[in-house]
C-alpha cells in the first residue's frame, strides 16, 4: 500500500506524512514545490503523482471554492488504483459540497473529515502576521466561543482512516476538547509570548472586503467572515465526538498548544 497524501507541506499534510514515517507505511508526500508535482490547476501533474497509489489524503486548496478539479481527479485516482480516500473538508460545509459529493460517488472506501478552526491558524498563517503586528481584526460579534483543534489531532484521524479498517463511509465531525472565544485564545497567546495583543472589532462587510484586497477569493472571504462571526457571535461552541470516538482520547488543550508554539511569537 502507497499512500499519496497531498498538500504535503501544510498544516495537515506534514503532520500526516510524519505520521506515517513514525509507523513506516509507504507514502508519496507531493505539493507544487516537490519533486513529483502536484498542482490542481496543472492535470499533467496527476498521473504521476497517482502512480501505484492506493489510498489519497485529499487536500483541496483551501481558497478553491471551485469544486470541478476534485470532481475531474476522483474519478482519474480511482482509475489509477486508489481504493480509500480521504478528504479533508471543514465544519459547516453542506453535504451537497461539490467535493465531499464527488469522494462519496467515487465507488471506493470513503472518509471526510470536517474540522473546526485549527489552533495553528494563530501560529503559522493567517492571524501570524497581526498578532505580530500587536493587532488582530475580526468582524464585529460577540464572545463566543470556537472548539479549535490541533492540527496534529487531524493529521491523527486522517491516518487511523488511512490505514485501518472500520472507518470507511464516516463523516467525522472533529473539534477540540473545549470552546474558546478568540479574544481569550489571544489573551493566552499574549500571555506566553509576552506580546500586547489588541483585538478590533470590524463590521463583516468589511472584513470581507479586507480579506478580497489580501488576495483571498471573494468566495471564500465570505465564507471566513461567516465563519468567524458565527464563532464569535456563540452559534458554533458545540463540542464534537470525532477526535475521541477514532483516537480513544480526547484531542490537545488550546493551552498545551500555546506553550508548544510560543517561541513563534517571542
Amino acid at each position: 500500500m502507497t499512500i499519496l497524501v497531498l498538500g504535503a507541506t501544510g498544516k495537515t499534510g506534514r503532520r500526516v506524512t510524519s505520521a506515517l514515517d513514525s509507523l513506516g507505511v509507504a507514502h508519496r508526500a507531493v505539493s507544487r514545490r516537490t519533486d513529483i508535482r502536484f498542482d490542481w490547476s496543472d492535470q499533467s501533474t496527476w498521473a504521476p503523482a497517482l502512480d501505484g497509489a492506493s489510498a489519497v489524503y485529499l487536500v483541496p486548496m483551501a481558497a478553491n471554492l471551485d469544486d470541478t478539479e476534485v470532481a475531474a481527479f476522483v474519478p482519474q485516482a480511482v482509475e489509477a488504483g486508489v481504493r480509500r480516500l480521504v478528504l479533508l473538508s471543514a465544519r459547516g460545509i453542506s453535504p451537497d459540497d461539490g467535493r465531499e459529493r464527488a469522494v462519496r460517488e467515487s465507488g471506493v472506501d470513503w472518509t471526510i473529515l470536517r474540522p473546526t478552526w485549527f489552533s495553528q491558524n494563530f501560529s503559522e498563517d493567517y492571524f501570524l502576521p497581526q498578532i505580530l503586528s500587536g493587532e488582530v481584526a475580526l468582524p464585529a460579534g460577540g464572545d463566543g466561543g470556537h472548539p479549535f483543534i490541533d492540527a496534529r489531532d487531524i493529521a491523527d484521524v486522517a491516518v487511523a482512516a488511512l490505514t485501518q479498517e472500520g472507518h470507511a463511509g464516516v463523516a467525522y465531525e472533529l473539534s477540540g476538547p473545549e470552546a474558546l472565544s478568540y479574544g481569550e485564545a489571544l489573551a493566552r497567546i499574549a500571555e506566553v509570548s509576552g506580546r500586547s495583543i489588541r483585538v478590533t472589532d470590524v463590521p463583516a462587510t468589511d472584513y470581507t472586503r479586507m480579506l478580497a484586497e489580501a488576495g483571498f477569493g471573494e468566495a471564500y472571504a465570505e465564507v471566513l467572515t461567516m465563519s468567524l462571526t458565527a464563532a464569535r457571535d456563540g452559534y458554533d461552541a458545540e463540542l464534537s465526538d470525532g477526535v475521541p470516538s477514532v483516537l480513544g482520547h480526547d484531542g490537545r488543550l488550546f493551552g498545551d498548544y500555546v506553550k508548544e508554539a510560543a517561541g513563534v511569537w517571542a
